[in-house]
C-alpha cells in the first residue's frame, strides 16, 4: 500500500518484545489523515529516519525519554513537506526536519520543528551526515575525545553514518585512524573510500589479535557505539588517559537480559582505574550546547563542500518495510545510514 492524501498509515509499538523485535511487536494501521488547527500544520513524511536508540524506545524501563506507549506511534525523526499550514513561519511545501514518527501525516505546532526550505539539496541528509548521526559524531568525538594528532582512534561500527564520520573527523585532526566492521565489503569501503589508515572485521576469528597488532601503540581514543566483543578486545590496548565516548552499546540492544559467559565488570572497571580512562557516555541533543551545533554545521558543510567527508545511505523503500530494517539495522546488516524512502 503506497502513501495516499486520503489514509494515513502509522506503525504502532504492538507489544513489548523479549530480545530481537518480531512479528508480533510492531502493527500497521491506518487512520484518517488529520486537520491542522489553529497555529498547526500537516506534515506529510517523505523520509523517515531508522536509528539504534529505537530498540530502547520499545522497553518500559528507566531511560533518557520515555518508552513508547503500547499502541502508540513508533518514534523517530523524518523529513517531510508541509500540506497545509496555519502556523507563521511554514508554508505549504516547505521541507521540514520533524519528529512525526513512524507515519504518513503528522499535525505540528512546530516544536523543534526545522525549516529546511523549498528545495533543499539531499534533503534525506538532514536526518544523516547533516542531523543527528553527523552531530552525534563531531560532537563525541571532538568534545569527550579530544584527539591530538599522532593519537590513535579506534571507532567501532565504522561503515555506519556515525563511526564512519567519527573516522573521517579523526583523520581531518590528523590521528591515525582504524575501524571495525562487519565483513570484507564494510572493511574495504572504510580504508578505500573513507581514507582511514586500517578496518579490521569483527567476524573474523582472531579479531582481537588483529586489533593489537594493528594498534601496535595502544589506543588514545575509542569512540564506543557497539559494545561486546569489541569492547573487550579494546580494553587491554587503551593507553594512559584515554578517552572514550559512548554513544550505544547496539550489540546488547536485543539482550532479554545480562549477556552469557564470565562477568566483565572487574575488567572493565580496572581497566578505567589503572589507565585512568575518561569513559563518558552522551546523548546528543542533552550533553551538548547551541553553540556546538552551530559548530558542527558550520565545520560539516565545509567538509562535505571540499570533498573530506564522504557520506553513504542505505535506502529503503516502503514504510511497510520499515520494521524489517530496523532489525537488519540491529544486526548490522546495514551499509550506511538506514532511512526509509516513504513518499519521495
Amino acid at each position: 500500500m503506497a502513501q495516499s492524501p486520503d489514509v494515513n498509515r502509522q506503525i504502532v509499538l504492538n507489544e513489548r518484545p523479549s530480545g530481537q523485535p518480531d512479528e508480533n511487536t510492531l502493527r500497521l494501521t491506518t487512520t484518517e489523515v488529520p486537520t491542522p488547527g489553529p497555529n498547526e500544520m500537516l506534515v506529510r513524511t517523505v523520509y523517515l529516519s531508522l536509528d539504534p536508540y529505537m530498540r530502547g524506545r520499545m522497553n518500559d524501563a528507566k531511560s533518557y525519554a520515555e518508552p513508547v506507549a503500547i499502541g502508540g506511534v513508533m518514534t523517530a525523526q523524518v523529513v517531510g513537506q508541509v500540506v497545509a499550514s496555519n502556523l507563521e513561519g511554514f508554508e505549504a511545501g516547505d521541507y521540514v526536519l520533524s519528529g512525526s514518527g513512524w507515519q504518513d501525516y503528522a499535525i505540528s505546532d512546530g516544536t523543534e520543528v526545522m525549516n529546511l526550505g523549498k528545495s533543499p539539496q539531499n534533503p534525506s541528509w538532514a536526518l544523516g551526515i547533516l542531523g543527528m548521526p553527523g552531530y552525534t559524531a563531531y560532537a563525541g568525538l571532538l568534545k569527550i575525545g579530544e584527539p591530538k594528532p599522532g593519537e590513535t582512534v579506534v571507532v567501532a561500527a565504522a561503515a555506519g553514518p556515525v563511526g564512519a564520520t567519527v573516522g573521517q573527523i579523526a583523520k581531518i585532526k590528523g590521528c591515525r585512524v582504524v575501524g571495525v566492521a562487519g565483513g570484507a565489503e564494510k572493511c574495504a569501503h572504510v580504508v578505500d573510500n573513507l581514507g582511514f589508515d586500517a578496518c579490521i572485521d569483527h567476524n573474523a576469528p582472531d579479531f582481537a589479535e588483529q586489533l593489537k597488532q594493528t594498534c601496535p601503540d595502544g589506543i588514545d581514543v575509542y569512540f564506543e557505539n557497539v559494545g561486546g566483543k569489541v569492547l573487550y578486545a579494546v580494553l587491554p590496548l587503551l593507553n594512559p588517559f584515554a578517552r572514550m565516548p559512548v554513544c550505544g552499546v547496539v550489540a546488547w540492544y536485543n539482550l532479554p537480559g545480562l549477556p552469557e559467559g564470565p562477568d566483565m565488570g572487574p575488567a572493565i572497571m580496572g581497566t578505567l582505574l589503572r589507565m585512568k580512562v575518561k569513559m563518558q557516555g552522551f546523548i546528543i541533543f542533552d550533553s551538548f550546547t547551541r553553540e556546538v551545533y552551530e559548530e558542527f554545521r558550520r565545520d560539516m558543510t565545509e567538509w562535505i563542500a571540499d570533498g573530506s567527508i564522504q557520506y553513504k545511505e542505505h535506502m529503503v523503500d516502503g514504510l511497510e518495510n520499515a520494521p524489517e530494517a530496523l532489525n537488519q539495522l540491529l544486526s548490522g546488516g546495514n551499509f550506511g545510514k538506514m532511512v526509509v524512502n516513504v513518499g519521495a
